[in-house]
């Protein structure tokens, strides 16, 4: 106090005599060996050929469980991913501006980054598997959840470091969020497949931004950088802040659609439910956020003299949310008494098998979509008889088995339904003979079928067989016998074959004739 009874102590002084301020020197910031932590950090999250090889081995286990559609695989990937220390380095050198570190850490993060990406394309182009699974696709799509995951594994993982027990905990928290969808950037840029490949690239990122964040501020609620130096100017404030704005856009942006469309799905269901009343209930609500319009399908049980003009509703609902709507609703309207119950109940079910159809024809156009690498709006859907077409995009080095291989998958994640993948125009593969031999072994089978599959979705009703000859000869030579075994596969698979030119230890077969 000066004579004139002023308190002349400073603000940062005068706080810092608080006892929950002391308290916290004292019991946490105290506790921490500040150096050892610091020195732990800067050792492990440089590059270093210990890094680069874990790096690989930890993306290609990861990418061979994505193709197993394995998560215990996937798991062990996880295990071992070494991506944690760079992205802790860079968050403890945002606390202490420490640029040099900074630096440090994002070469060595980017560089990890960027070979594991390659490596993992690398291992996607040599598989035959090259068909999206249930394990990729969970990873094309960034949610609320996902940042919940990466939140959390960033606190437990700063935390354990903080506290010295970081050894076996951060490289199972860390390494969660942030390998498997690096891996999937990989398949995608493989397969051309960019829905998938931008996907995981949007949850790789915003996993990235969260604990990075999260890493600085557990950081600085240790104390890490709280002691300002005379060279830590505000200029280096400034830098910090721009830094802290510049990670947090894309984290921002994806918090800020879920709230837009948790908001809107809430306000859709409170105007239904005030338009027909509380005698009414809405249900199967389903709004899909990436049509232009937004549509949004459901389905309404009311009375019957509750119901309206869909048009009317429509507007009003526009009107409610402020954007334009496609409404597609099925009105149940019920009769009072119990002797219109059966029928009610009749015309309930009917609204709920065709607000299901829809829903699982949507999920089938985008999975295939997905697996074919392009827009699920390119996806012929036949609900009637549950079945799903798409002209596959071409993919780099990609063979007719590989596409073949895709609608398999395809058809085995759309359950119940028939998936027809049409592979783009290029040459049938050949079917090689061993020596000698005048019938199909494994590897020729697989080839012969190929063809025929590609020739059932090319629409060609014939194909040349080289060799074949016009009729039967009493004693056929070798070249006739392996055309004649190749034209039996044809027969049975109701495909027509004509002779065609060459012949010998292997054939290729030519289409002949479209289908009517």
């Amino acid at each position: 106090m000066n004579e004139a009874g002023i308190d002349t102590v400073a603000p940062a002084e005068g706080w810092r005599r608080l006892p929950l301020y002391r308290w916290w020197r004292m019991r946490l910031v105290g506790s921490v060996d500040h150096a050892a932590v610091i020195a732990e950090i800067v050792e492990d999250s440089g590059w270093s050929p210990r890094y680069a090889f874990m790096i690989l081995m930890s993306a290609g286990i990861a990418v061979l469980g994505l193709l197993l559609s394995s998560p215990a695989v996937v798991i062990g990937a996880m295990l071992i991913s070494p991506l944690m220390s760079p992205i802790l380095g860079l968050g403890f050198s945002l606390t202490l501006f420490d640029f040099a570190e900074m630096r440090r850490s994002l070469t060595a993060l980017v560089i990890g980054s960027v070979i594991a990406v390659l490596f993992t394309a690398l291992v996607v182009l040599a598989s035959p598997l090259k068909a999206p699974t249930a394990e990729i696709l969970a990873r094309t799509r960034p949610n609320l959840f996902d940042l919940l995951v990466a939140l959390f594994a960033a606190l437990a993982g700063t935390f354990s470091i903080i506290r010295g027990k970081g050894a076996t905990i951060t490289g199972v928290a860390i390494a969660t969020a942030l390998m498997p969808p690096l891996a999937v950037v990989g398949f995608g840029l493989a397969t051309w497949n960019l829905p998938v490949l931008g996907g995981a690239f949007a949850l790789f990122l915003t996993n990235f931004v969260t604990i990075a964040l999260s890493a600085t501020i557990m950081a600085r609620f240790y104390g890490f950088g709280h002691r300002m130096t005379a060279q830590q100017t505000w200029m280096h404030s400034a830098v910090l802040l721009l830094v802290f704005v510049a990670m947090a856009i894309p984290l921002g942006i994806s918090l800020s659609r879920i709230a837009r469309e948790a908001y809107t799905a809430t306000q859709v269901r409170s105007f239904l439910t005030d338009r027909y009343g509380a005698r009414a209930r809405v249900t199967q609500l389903d709004i899909d956020f990436d049509a232009d319009p937004i549509v949004v399908r459901g389905v309404v049980i009311a009375p019957r003299a509750a119901v309206q003009a869909a048009g009317n509703v429509r507007a009003g609902l526009a009107e409610k949310i402020g954007r334009p709507v496609n409404l597609q609703l099925d009105q149940v309207a019920l009769d009072p008494g119990t002797s219109a119950l059966d029928a009610q109940k009749v015309e309930l079910a009917k609204a709920q098998e065709a607000q299901q159809a829809e829903a699982q024809s949507r999920s089938v156009a985008r999975l295939v979509g997905l697996a074919a690498g392009i827009s699920p709006d390119d996806v012929v859907i036949d609900r009637d008889h549950q079945k799903a077409i798409a002209h596959d995009a071409p993919l780099p080095g990609a063979e007719l088995s590989t596409y073949r291989a895709i609608e398999q998958r395809a058809q085995a994640l759309a359950d119940g339904w028939s998936v027809e993948i049409v592979p783009p125009l290029g040459d049938l593969p050949l079917i090689r003979f061993a020596d000698g031999a005048d019938t199909l072994d494994g590897p020729a089978k697989d080839a012969a079928a190929v063809s025929i599959w590609a020739a059932r979705r090319w629409h060609i009703a014939a194909l040349a067989v080289p060799g074949l000859p016009e009729q039967v000869p009493a004693h056929p030579s070798l070249v006739e016998r392996r055309a004649l075994a190749i034209k039996a596969m044809l027969d049975a698979a109701s495909i027509r074959a004509v002779p065609g030119r060459g012949g010998g230890g292997a054939y290729r077969l030519q289409p002949s004739q479209p289908m009517d």
